[in-house]
């Protein structure tokens, strides 16, 4: 049942997009006000610069919007909380994202909706147009198609990252941090139940296990913090070694993770559980199940718009630190913390791939601006501008020690 105000919210939007027709315009840098800036800006003078490229392919980035500008790309397969709603659809949400692109890190993008949900018509799509931009955010593209998209493309030359993954993984990764500080355990010692294994769930499942899932393997990073164990839990129920249904992604985390083996639904997978992130679907966790957790439980209930259980029903069966993917509440999990930065580091080091090493050290410095968490603050505000300049200058600072060692 969605409340009153979320309703309210749901028509003013509605009534500023029609407004609007949109949230993105095209500006042009320089103006045409005679025959001799359309001489330079266009005929014959552009010509300068496409010899140039034809000499030197590189300075297609320097000389283009391509070196500063990303392609937003979906398919419309699973969008938001809406599923598959298609492409014409989901471009209100695409020029969302190209929006905080510019908005808080300053990076041009360019939102595509295209009407194909062919996985192998998809990665052709993105290697045909890479020539216009400087990377790809691929976004709200179902699970597994789009591992096996992004995966397909990182050999491209320039990023390609899937957000809905990874921006996801980066912030709970962080929170979680910040949250086991205030209930006073230890990041290695959590034992954390993910509950849905869509792009989402299946990413934050590698994060906290410190995995790195390439085309053909997955392995554990010896340098990388990971948390105790995880059970992941599915439509179908918990996600263990003996199931016949699993597909590559979620053998990988089966054979990581589910030390004792449990079988059963998400009720068995809560008992004495340290910490419930949910990325599934409202109501789905009970104050009941909450009860049977251990003490001083941390609760990520992220469904959208109505999380798997309403932070005063956790709060009443228990649970310590409580973080929702809604404004309206404390400890909003917004992926507006991970990927701006991400991108202004793209853009600025002109990164061919976001490494796994990248990813936890921007959850990092996104934990850190919050040095000393509270219940009701373990992570950034989504407004904070401090956040994209810190993620970026991790990610870079990643990429170098890479390139150093």
């Amino acid at each position: 049942m969605i409340d009153q105000h979320t309703q309210d919210i749901y028509q003013q939007s509605l009534t500023l997009h029609r407004q609007l027709q949109g949230k993105l315009t095209t500006t042009a840098l320089q103006k045409i006000t005679n025959k001799n800036d359309l001489a330079l800006l266009y005929t014959p003078g552009v010509a300068a610069a496409c010899r140039a490229i034809v000499e030197n392919p590189e300075d297609s980035f320097a000389l283009s919007m391509r070196g500063r500008t990303v392609a937003v790309i979906t398919d419309g397969s699973a969008v938001l909380g809406l599923g598959n709603i298609g492409p014409a659809a989901s471009l209100p949400v695409m020029e969302g994202k190209a929006l905080l692109l510019k908005e808080f890190a300053n990076v041009d993008s360019v939102p595509i909706a295209i009407n194909t949900q062919n996985t192998a018509e998809i990665i052709q799509f993105v290697k045909h147009i890479a020539p216009s931009f400087v990377g790809i955010n691929l976004e709200d593209i179902s699970a597994p198609r789009c591992f096996e998209i992004e995966a397909a493309l990182q050999d491209l030359g320039i990023t390609v990252f899937h957000d809905d993954q990874h921006g996801t993984a980066i912030v709970v990764t962080a929170a979680l941090h910040n949250a086991a500080k205030v209930v006073g355990k230890q990041f290695k010692d959590l034992k954390v139940v993910v509950v849905g294994a869509g792009a989402a769930g299946l990413s934050i499942a590698n994060m906290l296990l410190g995995m790195e899932l390439t085309p053909g393997q997955c392995q554990r990073v010896p340098e990388l913090d990971r948390v105790k164990d995880l059970i992941l839990v599915d439509s179908k129920g918990i996600v263990h070694q003996g199931r016949s249904d699993l597909d590559i992604y979620k053998q990988c985390i089966a054979a990581h993770s589910n030390h004792q083996q449990k079988t059963g639904d998400l009720a068995v997978a809560l008992q004495d559980a340290d910490v419930v992130i949910g990325v599934s679907r409202a109501g789905l966790i009970t104050k009941e199940m909450v009860r049977t957790m251990a003490h001083r439980a941390i609760v990520f209930a992220m469904a959208n718009p109505e999380p798997e259980i309403m932070p005063e029903q956790a709060r009443s069966a228990g649970a310590a630190v409580i973080a929702t993917g809604r404004s309206d509440f404390d400890n909003q999990i917004n992926n507006v913390l991970a990927f701006p930065g991400i991108f202004r580091a793209v853009v600025d080091g002109r990164l061919p791939r976001i490494t796994t090493a990248m990813k936890h050290a921007a959850a990092q410095a996104i934990a850190a601006l919050v040095p000393e968490p509270t219940t009701q603050q373990i992570i950034p505000d989504a407004l904070d501008r401090r956040v994209v300049e810190v993620v970026s200058k991790a990610v870079l600072a990643a990429d170098n020690a890479k390139n150093s060692s």
